[in-house]
């Protein structure tokens, strides 16, 4: 359908190939309709609302959890995996009359298997559903426990988000009180369809201090405010070496670049921890 103004643009001799006849016919024809221009304008609107509507996946919430936390970062390696597990451990040891489970969305390098101590491929239930496996009181799942270790996951992106929402759908979560989700590094199909396809709770940015990972930092909880996913706030990782022998810390990455971007961004930062040296 075209647009009543391109065809005012056209009539009215802005579009170089509007013929001199239209012209003036076009004035005429639209005048006549201006009083009707601003119902259709309304019928446009609203039917393109209702076709963008349907173009987007409706959110449905994992049955049996009750708070979707997602922990995402824009650049690789800054111990988001392990700031996942550690929160799932600690929601855990806090009230152990919560349930907590961790679903690993990194499809193309899981880390929760070895995180977690745990290998073997799930079983079914009578419903053909995958279990969780489970260490430390934490049901877990991971594209780690479909596939050999070291063999590489080679697919594209319509296979990535069909394994994610099997991951999501089809796994026996039971009754969960979290569900923590360790996010694949960057802003791509993975994110958008966890966002866009269960309710989520809250992302946490994790981040260390240094320039390159807090570029990519930003980038990640722009990206959940654009889908309308509340951003918790930031945790800095990496924050500082301490030497094992004489104690004294050093800021290899530098020491305040998560706290200077939350204040950028309106957040919290949500805590900080040592150098992967020291885990």
């Amino acid at each position: 359908m075209v647009s009543h103004a391109w065809c005012r643009a056209l009539c009215a001799g802005l579009y170089p190939g509007a013929p001199r006849r239209l012209q003036g016919w076009g004035s005429a024809a639209l005048s006549s309709r201006s009083s009707s221009s601003s119902t259709n304008d309304g019928f446009l609107k609203e039917k393109r609302a209702q076709i963008m509507s349907r173009g987007l996946p409706k959110q449905k919430p994992i049955e049996g959890v009750k708070q979707v936390l997602v922990f995402a970062s824009g650049k690789g390696g800054v111990g988001k995996s392990t700031t996942a597990v550690n929160i799932a451990l600690a929601l855990a040891a806090h009230d152990s009359t919560k349930a907590v489970g961790l679903l690993d969305a990194d499809v193309y390098g899981p880390s929760i298997p070895k995180m977690m101590n745990l290998k073997g491929n799930p079983e079914l239930s009578p419903k053909n559903l995958m279990r969780p496996l489970k260490n430390y009181g934490i049901a877990c799942m991971s594209m780690g426990f479909l596939v050999e270790e070291t063999a590489p996951v080679v697919w594209r992106g319509l296979m990535v988000m069909s394994a994610i929402e099997k991951l999501l759908r089809q796994v026996d979560w039971g009754q969960l009180d979290y569900l923590v989700i360790d996010m694949p590094p960057g802003t791509g199909d993975v994110q958008l369809s966890i966002s866009q396809n269960i309710p989520v709770t809250g992302a946490v940015i994790v981040s260390t201090p240094q320039d390159i990972a807090l570029l990519d930092a930003r980038k990640g909880a722009e990206m959940f405010r654009k889908v309308h996913v509340p951003v918790l706030g930031l945790i800095q990782n990496m924050s500082v070496f301490q030497c094992p022998k004489c104690k004294h810390e050093t800021h290899i990455f530098g020491a305040d670049g998560v706290r200077d971007l939350a204040k950028t961004l309106g957040l919290d930062v949500l805590g900080q921890s040592l150098s992967k040296d020291n885990y």
